[in-house]
């Protein structure tokens, strides 16, 4: 029986079985390269050059943001350390600016928030206000409680909505408990830091951001 030797060519996706080349289809059967069609084997090469160059960027953008993030820490620390200065608020957000007022890069702290069992406290609340209330509470209340506990594709509450409940005020001691119950609810899970650049070539002009998101681009 002849020995199988297999040599793997990841630049164009063909696997040497014994010196002839096959490609492996999307069930991982080996199939011959000359029984592919022509048409397919030139878009799985322009498929394989484009996420080169795909690759290479966002190890390139990913090497550039912990950069970013290391200058930016260090420059905190050093801020601390020689004038006990901080930049920022509370949340970790915090601006940096060029001396001519022509350049920043800007840090945002996003929150993940989700919401626990008291939510449900909040919604019987809130079902005994629109019952109590009848014809004299307005639609776009009634609109927005509906959308707000009306449940996504994954199960979850609108997060929106629930936080246009937060902002509206009514004075119905019940409506506040439920507004107490749903800020109760709130559970931060996670926080994810965001960095965007801005530039503007005069300081009365608006700020212009420098795209890195390739959709935007």
């Amino acid at each position: 029986m002849q020995a199988v030797i297999l040599e793997e060519r990841r630049e164009t996706g063909e696997v040497m079985v014994n010196g002839r080349p096959y490609m492996p289809d999307a069930k991982g059967n080996l199939v011959p390269v000359e029984t592919i069609r022509p048409a397919n084997r030139l878009e799985d090469e322009t498929v394989r050059k484009i996420m080169n160059f795909a690759d290479e960027l966002s190890a390139q953008i990913a090497r550039f943001r912990g950069h970013t993030m290391t200058d930016l820490g260090e420059f905190d620390a050093l801020l601390a350390q020689e004038y006990g200065a901080s930049k920022g608020g509370p949340k970790g957000n915090r601006t940096y600016q060029t001396f001519d007022g022509l350049m920043k890069v800007s840090v945002q702290v996003s929150d993940f928030v989700d919401f626990g069992p008291q939510l449900q406290v909040a919604k019987k609340l809130l079902d005994e206000c629109l019952n109590e209330w009848a014809a004299d509470s307005g639609p776009e209340i009634r609109a927005i409680i509906t959308r707000a506990f009306n449940t996504d594709k994954e199960g979850k509450v609108n997060r929106a909505e629930i936080f246009m409940l937060l902002r509206l005020d009514i004075v119905d001691p019940r409506w506040q408990e439920a507004m107490r119950a749903i800020r109760d609810a709130m559970r931060v899970t996670g926080s994810k830091e965001y960095v965007r650049f801005y530039r503007r070539a005069k300081v009365t002009d608006g700020w212009q951001a420098v795209t890195i998101d390739l959709a935007k681009a």
